[in-house]
């Protein structure tokens, strides 16, 4: 199941993104780029902070293809430190700022940070981490400080304001390395999926700018933040690309923190979530379709229910554009389009992109069973960083296995039907029910636990445990949920426990998740 690919001229051999994007807003430096919850930044101003801050990070010793850990809120600070260090040759892994100390020790020590670029209100975090890893960080930049700070760390500004502007950019080619992102794995362990420059090209290009049809008037504002692939292509590569403006905002998007910025600001293309459009369509505070400037919105990180889709028109009267992507291919490649939308579907395989259902003999499935998912395009990565078992499992050839199973429709759009292992999306993020699982067996009650995915009345994947406990022993469902918390990111403790008096098992004792998930779905 292919389609022909749409051709896109590839960037010259010579190539790097961050002067890419500076050159293509060079002819207008008063145009503003960015605007967070403290202000604004024009495209003049965040071209010279990009060269400066790559100086400054070039001085402070570090040399081309280092890494230098991100862990910092949406703000005008991250576009610069990231772009900032794609200049300069040097590595920007950008990592989710929701996660506990001991996931970014192990981050620092398998990239082997020699820096680290940190939100004042993470930094106690990152210290925690610095103190676990077996890897010393020479060389910490703190944004928005606020008084004292500790010996080893700098001001962002000061930082930025401390070295004249790099006169050219890193000597960079479109396939040397440019960032990491980490993707979370089956068993609890990040990978670290490595792109290239030109990879957030490719992207910017086939879906931001064909696809969705991103301009230069638009005012771009994601729910999905910029350490995610998704949030990364909204909120950077596909706005500054054509030279639109991006809003950017620190705290979580509740509904009533987006209903605020689409209020005061006017954003005309936003990029939520399934999740998050529910939430915004059941609250009170919902704004009136004269309210918001909205011309277009789009979905990822789980499937958008048609009737989510279908209210959100009715109400707005703009069209959400569902779609599928992967850390690994950086972002979007099946997708409905403007004017072509078919809710409670994924839509088709955006031009550039090929993909193939197959089966589990590797060959094509025909129309209407079901199939794994493999994509072709400019975008994968380049690898998994020290991990060549999975990246032999995942990049196979021209093609990537993106461990989800679809079913190809009649009209030749696609439609999700689950996940080929048990890793569940919750809330547009992956959750490994092993790590949940591993947890909750560290409770002193718990013998054993079983995790799955369940629908909840919208049609989106909530967590539930399924427990049972030792002979004599006691515990509430409010006491493994605040355990889970205390020990593992929020967003992966599960949202309903059922205590069970046993777990049901293969001949060998593995855990049968299926059979639970069938009863589950059971009418």
């Amino acid at each position: 199941m292919t389609l022909p690919t749409t051709a896109v001229a590839p960037p010259d051999a010579s190539f790097n993104f961050a002067s890419h994007l500076i050159e293509r807003n060079s002819a207008q430096p008063g145009k503003v780029a960015f605007i967070d919850d403290h202000g604004s930044l024009t495209y003049g101003e965040l071209a010279e902070r990009i060269r400066r801050f790559g100086a400054a990070l070039r001085a402070s010793g570090l040399r081309r293809e280092e890494r230098v850990l991100l862990l910092m809120h949406d703000c005008n600070h991250w576009p610069v430190a990231f772009l900032g260090a794609l200049y300069a040759g040097v590595i920007p892994v950008a990592v989710n700022t929701l996660l506990p100390a001991a996931d970014y020790a192990y981050m620092l020590a398998h990239s082997r940070a020699q820096a680290a670029l940190v939100s004042a209100a993470l930094l106690p975090t990152l210290q925690a981490a610095m103190a676990q890893a077996p890897h010393e960080v020479s060389t910490v930049v703190v944004a928005n400080s606020k008084g004292a700070l500790p010996a080893q760390a700098q001001d962002f500004d000061a930082f930025v304001a401390s070295h004249a502007p790099m006169a050219e950019a890193a000597a960079t080619s479109a396939d040397d390395m440019a960032f990491w992102l980490y993707s979370s794995g089956s068993t609890g362990r990040p990978k670290g999926a490595v792109h290239s420059h030109a990879n957030a090209y490719y992207t910017a290009e086939l879906y931001g700018t064909r696809l969705l049809g991103v301009r230069a008037n638009d005012i771009c504002f994601s729910a999905a933040k910029l350490f995610f692939a998704y949030g990364l292509g909204n909120s950077l590569s596909f706005p500054m690309s054509v030279g639109a403006t991006t809003l950017l905002m620190a705290e979580r998007p509740t509904p009533e923190a987006v209903f605020k910025r689409w209020i005061e600001h006017k954003p005309t293309l936003f990029f939520g979530a399934p999740t998050g459009f529910a939430g915004m369509l059941a609250s009170p505070r919902l704004p009136a379709r004269g309210d918001v400037a909205l011309r277009l919105c789009s979905s990822a990180g789980e499937a958008l229910p048609a009737d989510l889709g279908e209210r959100f028109t009715a109400h707005f009267g703009v069209q959400i554009i569902d779609g599928i992507g992967s850390t690994e291919m950086l972002h979007i490649f099946l997708s409905n389009a403007p004017g072509r939308v078919r809710y409670g579907t994924t839509g088709w395989p955006v031009p550039g992109y090929q993909i193939e259902l197959r089966g589990e003999d590797g060959k094509p499935v025909p129309d209407g069973e079901i199939g794994d998912l493999y994509i072709k395009g400019p975008s994968a990565a380049l690898m998994y960083w020290n991990n060549r078992e999975k990246t032999r499992e995942t990049f196979q050839g021209e093609w990537t296995k993106s461990g989800d199973k679809y079913v190809r429709n009649a009209d030749a759009s696609c439609t999700y039907s689950g996940r080929s292992d048990d890793m569940l999306k919750v809330s547009g993020i992956y959750v490994s029910p092993f790590e949940v699982e591993a947890t909750l067996v560290q409770h002193g009650a718990v013998l054993e636990a079983a995790v799955i995915g369940v629908p909840d009345a919208l049609g989106l994947t909530k967590t539930k445990a399924f427990v049972v406990l030792k002979a004599g022993q006691q515990a509430s469902e409010a006491e493994l949920k605040a355990f889970v918390k205390d020990r593992l990111a929020p967003f992966k403790y599960p949202r309903a426990i059922e205590f069970v008096a046993e777990l049901p098992k293969t001949a060998t004792g593995k855990i049968q998740r299926y059979k639970l998930r069938e009863r589950e779905l059971a009418p």
